[in-house]
């Protein structure tokens, strides 16, 4: 037999490829954010509003960055932006710019069909009455003839002044030349109102932000508004990084690898670049289903965009209730040891991001900060590089919680690893095909009301919509059995009916305590609003924005 030759790694064309999606802008210095709706009412003023921005829009090349542990700057490295500038549409918005029948037939049906017509399979429709309460804006989002719905979603992204949290100007200026273009459009684009519980019209984002009492300065924050370090464990794929910086990064946040003819002899490799971007063989050696022509499709992605609303209050008063309960069964008497065991067992990780896996207790917690404080260099890989292969039956980390649900990593394998406690990559085929990018903010907003909203904006890339993300949505958030939770759904984002109610937490099975039941759950995360988007390659937005594809 011929030993095949490993395929060459992937090479990506960062100058056409949207920067929002091999980039998290919170972590480059751009804590704040805009997202824009806009609706297209005469094609050929759509195609020039696109054609007036284009040049703003910012690539994938890699600027100097004031993040010390980012990726270097690409050699052809452009200057840091003032304001990043990033375009998605969503199917009807396509539709009214004018690109081809033939190409629109080739989109995914989930993409043609769209977020809300989807809701019962994505669980938007729980609690009742779900659907109603979106923000003014999605609402028309399940009818492609209003002439209200979004077809457009336009983000910004800037850094902050620090004397006041607000963002810099130039986020003032991008945003008013969108506003200028539409007020002269002659009706031809607008945008669009109805942002949260008063008429903004843009959702505005914002990392979660702490004043400095010493300077009176404002810094932001990594963690998100129920008080979890946040983005500590997104998917690497080829040509995502450099060579040495995929090195480290890969290690627990690519793909489980059998290295040996023992099935412990394992090790982490990039995913491939066809789960992300269209145009590049993905896990199946396959080329992802794309619309033609290739130029049209080769370098975009598929975006979910979810407004998630946090019941901070809710969340808070139910752990607060809960946690004297749950310390007696678990055997821990100090309240505060309690409090944090049980928080720790909704997300999986310990707030600031230590997996239970890896700190069991309350005191392998604060062993382990010991061990890898925040300022070490080993920290962020130790955070990622772990498996749940010594943790079968969740003693440390719950089958249910929200971290095993969204990356079971080597738990789903059929099969165990020959070695005990070892991990067993049998099942992380089925895995690799599920990952998702996650990208966006936190939001805080205020009306004149005095009505507060917390929450995040979850920007989903992947380049399929059922496959990936609303395979995870639906079956590892919103139903249970692959975690042996029967109909349990996960405890923090999970829609909730009066048949998932409760969230297990078990105990050793050589130990003297019996498992916790959490039971009576609030819905602590309610969907606000969304829709599925395209993301174009640079090139594809310059086609639809002269109005030249050719899908022949």
């Amino acid at each position: 037999m011929i030993a095949q030759k490993p395929s060459p790694p992937a090479v990506l064309r960062l100058a056409d490829i949207q920067g929002n999606i091999l980039n998290a802008y919170g972590k480059q210095g751009f804590p704040k954010g805009r997202a824009i709706l806009l609706h297209v009412h005469k094609a050929e003023m759509g195609r020039a509003f696109i054609k007036d921005f284009y040049h703003l829009v910012t690539t994938a090349l890699r600027w100097p960055s004031r993040n010390p542990k980012a990726a270097p700057p690409s050699p052809d490295a452009p200057a840091r932006p003032d304001v990043t500038l990033n375009f998605a549409f969503t199917y009807a918005g396509l539709r009214a710019l004018g690109v081809p029948a033939r190409t629109l037939g080739m989109m995914p049906y989930e993409f043609v069909q769209g977020m809300r017509t989807r809701a019962a399979i994505l669980g938007d429709n729980y609690p009742a009455g779900a659907l109603q309460r979106w923000d003014a804006v999605w609402q028309n989002e399940s009818n492609p003839a209003s002439a209200h719905n979004v077809h457009i979603l336009a983000l910004l992204n800037s850094d902050m002044d620090p004397k006041t949290g607000a963002p810099v100007e130039h986020m003032e200026r991008m945003t008013d030349a969108i506003r200028g273009f539409c007020a002269n459009s002659d009706h031809g684009i607008e945008i669009l109102t109805g942002h949260g519980k008063g008429p903004a019209e843009y959702q505005d984002l914002s990392a979660v932000l702490v004043k400095d009492e010493t300077t009176g300065l404002y810094q932001p924050t990594p963690f998100e508004h129920f008080g979890f370090l946040d983005g500590i464990s997104d998917p690497v794929f080829e040509g995502q990084f450099p060579p040495e910086v995929e090195a480290q990064r890969k290690i627990g946040n690519g793909k489980l690898v059998v290295k040996g003819t023992r099935d412990d002899e394992v090790t982490w490799e990039p995913l491939a670049t066809g789960e992300f971007l269209l145009g590049y063989p993905d896990e199946a050696k396959e080329l992802p289903p794309a619309a033609a022509p290739n130029l049209f499709s080769v370098n975009g992605t598929f975006m979910a965009y979810r407004k998630l609303e946090e019941n901070v209050e809710a969340f808070d008063k139910y752990l607060e209730d809960t946690a004297p309960a749950f310390g007696k069964v678990y055997g821990i008497a100090d309240p505060v040891e309690a409090k944090a065991t049980l928080m720790a067992k909704f997300a999986g990780r310990w707030q600031d991001g230590v997996p239970l896996v890896l700190a069991p207790t309350y005191a392998d917690w604060q062993a382990f900060n010991q061990k890898y404080p925040p300022t070490g260099s080993e920290r962020k890989t130790m955070l990622a590089d772990y498996t749940f292969a010594g943790d079968i039956d969740g003693a440390a980390c719950p089958p249910s919680s929200h971290t095993r649900r969204v990356h079971p990593r080597d738990a789903l394998g059929p099969t165990l690893a020959a070695t005990p406690g070892a991990p067993s990559p049998s099942g992380t085929e089925l895995v690799n095909r599920r990952r998702i990018l996650r990208r966006g903010l936190p939001y805080d907003t205020t009306n004149e009301a005095g009505e507060r909203e917390r929450g995040i904006v979850m920007l989903i890339c992947c380049s399929s919509l059922e496959r990936q993300y609303e395979f995870v949505q639906q079956q590892w958030l919103n139903y249970g059995m692959d975690n042996n939770a029967g109909n349990d759904t996960c405890p923090m984002l999970g829609a909730r009916s009066e048949a998932a109610l409760k969230f297990v937490i078990p105990n050793r099975v050589d130990g003297p305590n019996p498992p916790y039941i959490c039971s009576n759950l609030p819905q602590f995360v309610e969907t606000k609003g969304g829709a599925y988007f395209f993301v174009p390659s640079m090139t594809s937005l310059r086609l639809i924005a002269l109005g030249v594809i050719d899908p022949t």
